[in-house]
């Protein structure tokens, strides 16, 4: 079928195009020149946007949603892989940067060619993406006490996360949690926020090392093997009541300021890029709705200067039921300071809400204009707008051998030793790795889905061991101990198998099974079954070490006495060797509990300093044991 034009039309036509390129052909494109100051360039950028280019930049949304075209014509500010949003099962780094890099392309054909930041979880090593390095949970790197090793794991991940094309990562987790009933507990460094200070160290490693004469509170990401990080969630998220997920944090002024803002003090010292918002609330008052918070506190009396992001449908959630009154939540999250909005699966309905507040004059374009400045201040600090394009060149990073080694340092050092003998026995570890016939048994002994935990490949981790690469802590056994020695694996023996078969000790690793977020909040915090089971159906029989692999303190009071010794493994990751090591002495027990040990689950919340303390284990405790040396 052909068309036919008149040649009216075809002249209006012509003179629409030329228009429209002298137009674009006045544009001031002194912002591209990375010779020009930094807020040189904001400013020349800036003045000319259109209020939907402002817009489109205040706008994240998950990669399941976007396409190239989208990218271009709403010039969004952000994308981000959500827990489990990968371009395909088991995608290779080839993979991650061809789609990164596939939307870049369309962010840059828009008009003034801006290009966006490509953001994802990558709480413990780059989580989401198969064959990446895991690291041990926040809460066994806080019984590490070693800062520099949470900078060398933070610049660890930057490279692979750079390796996959994205340079922006929603990390660090810098909660204090105080009750172990949350189900994020395990993303907290400690209930100590003098520890959760240190551990922002990993900023530092993910960013680089802030120069001498960087002005405080101004983002700095150091070149294209470093990533932006985000310090979150801001803030109280870890003093909620009961430890509930989401829920109310109902603390005084000085409390708050003690206990949950250090760590938030330090982030910004060391240059963090972006900081974002807690789900839960402050005295009855919704984080994302704080303008108090957000705007008073964290931009002006902290001078913070990078940007504020919101949560996954964030600002969804200051209605019940959640998106009941979206302009509402617009105007609400927008003025409350929040930059960047986190409308992962619908763009156009928050785009269309925030104009018509703008042009209605409920929401000033004083607001808009800052949380846009704030946007492009951390897209030129990451050299966004003269390296876009991710490239292969880190490709080798991920999952490297030498970041497997640096997360094996980083299990030995994080296992707490509980017990080690009685009263009256002499200690069972290190164990000797010369045996007749050793019995390994738990449903965590052989399974890198449990032994990794939530935020692994999927957002609620995974069951199995095929997901991803790494060595369970059975593997590791069966490779350090002796090749004389048999090993019986067993995952949940009864008391006549293990009777009857004379072995000279046992390993016993049960724990929790992977959560994440509310899905792990647990009021009970026991030792799911056949946990529990199988310590009595092993340890009344046979010497045996139990190595608790969980996301935080559980109750042990029942089963202690039956234990000949108690190790604390936490969520180890992917290198399960890390604990062999330390349980065959080729390097001693080190860690100290960032956490204190109740005894029972009516004593929570307890933590150190309080008026009745009277835990199993207190914070800071930690048994130690000396390597064993050739001649011993």
């Amino acid at each position: 079928m052909f068309l036919r034009y008149s040649s009216v039309s075809i002249l209006g036509l012509l003179l629409l195009c030329a228009s429209a390129w002298a137009k674009d052909s006045k544009l001031n494109t002194l912002y591209k020149d990375p010779n020009q100051l930094m807020n040189i360039r904001i400013k020349i950028l800036m003045d000319q946007m259109t209020l939907q280019e402002k817009i489109g930049q205040m706008a994240q949304i998950d990669r399941r949603a976007a396409t190239a075209e989208i990218m271009r014509d709403y010039s969004l500010g952000s994308l981000l892989s959500g827990g489990g949003s990968v371009p395909s099962e088991r995608a290779t780094a080839e993979e991650w940067v061809e789609m990164v890099n596939g939307f870049q392309n369309g962010s840059l054909s828009s008009r003034l060619g801006i290009p966006m930041i490509y953001g994802i979880d990558a709480v413990h090593g780059h989580n989401n993406v198969y064959k990446a390095t895991i690291f041990p949970h926040n809460v066994g790197l806080g019984a590490t006490r070693d800062k520099d090793l949470v900078k060398r794991i933070g610049a660890a991940t930057a490279l692979e996360a750079r390796a996959t094309g994205i340079p922006y990562v929603f990390a660090p987790c810098i909660a204090v949690c105080r009750d172990p009933r949350w189900g994020r507990c395990y993303e907290s460094y400690s209930e100590d926020p003098k520890i959760v200070q240190e551990m922002t160290e990993i900023i530092v490693g993910l960013q680089g090392d802030i120069p001498a004469n960087a002005a405080k509170g101004v983002p700095y990401v150091g070149g294209n093997t470093k990533v932006a990080a985000c310090a979150k969630h801001f803030v109280g998220d870890g003093g909620t009541i009961n430890g509930i997920n989401e829920n109310n944090t109902v603390a005084g002024w000085h409390e708050l300021l003690s206990i949950h803002m250090p760590g938030y003090y330090q982030s910004i010292i060391k240059g963090v890029s972006t900081v974002m918002v807690s789900y839960s609330s402050y005295n009855g008052v919704k984080m994302h709705a704080s303008h108090k918070l957000v705007t008073k506190f964290l931009k002006g009396t902290l001078n913070f200067r990078g940007f504020v992001i919101s949560d996954w449908e964030g600002i969804d959630k200051l209605t019940y039921p959640q998106h009941a009154n979206y302009t509402h939540s617009v105007l609400y999250g927008v003025n409350a300071g929040i930059d960047m909005i986190m409308v992962p699966l619908n763009h156009t309905e928050f785009i269309d809400i925030l104009t018509s507040l703008v042009n209605n004059n409920f929401i000033p374009m004083s607001r808009i204009n800052d949380a846009v400045r704030r946007i492009l201040r951390v897209k030129f600090s990451m050299g966004l707008f003269e390296n876009p394009m991710a490239d292969l060149s880190l490709g080798d990073h991920l999952g490297s051998q030498a970041h497997r080694d640096l997360a094996r340092e980083a299990v030995r050092k994080s296992l707490v030793l509980l017990k080690n003998g009685g009263n009256a026995d002499s200690p069972i570890l290190p164990l000797p790795k010369k045996a007749s016939k050793i019995l390994v048994a738990g449903s965590h002994a052989n399974n890198l889905g449990y032994q990794c935990g939530g935020w692994t490949i999927a957002w609620q981790g995974l069951n199995g061991n095929n997901h991803t690469a790494g060595t369970t802590i059975l593997s590791a056994i069966s490779t350090a101990v002796d090749p004389s020695t048999e090993i019986t694996y067993s995952e949940s023996p009864d008391e006549d198998f293990v009777k009857s078969n004379n072995f000279d000790y046992a390993v016993v690793v049960v724990g929790e099974y992977p959560y994440a977020e509310t899905a792990g909040d647990n009021l009970d915090l026991t030792i799911p079954e056949p946990g529990t089971d199988t310590i009595m159906h092993v340890c009344v029989n046979v010497k045996c070490v139990v190595v608790l692999v969980s996301g935080r303190p559980l109750v042990m009071g029942p089963y202690l006495n039956y234990m000949d010794a108690l190790v604390a493994a936490w969520l180890p990751g992917t290198e399960g060797h890390g604990v062999a090591d330390v349980l065959f002495g080729d390097y001693g027990f080190t860690g100290k509990l960032s956490r204190t040990w109740f005894k029972t689950v009516d004593q929570l919340p307890m933590n150190v300093g309080d008026q009745h303390y009277d835990p199993l284990f207190p914070f800071g405790f930690g048994l130690t044991t000396e390597p064993v040396t050739e001649s011993s």
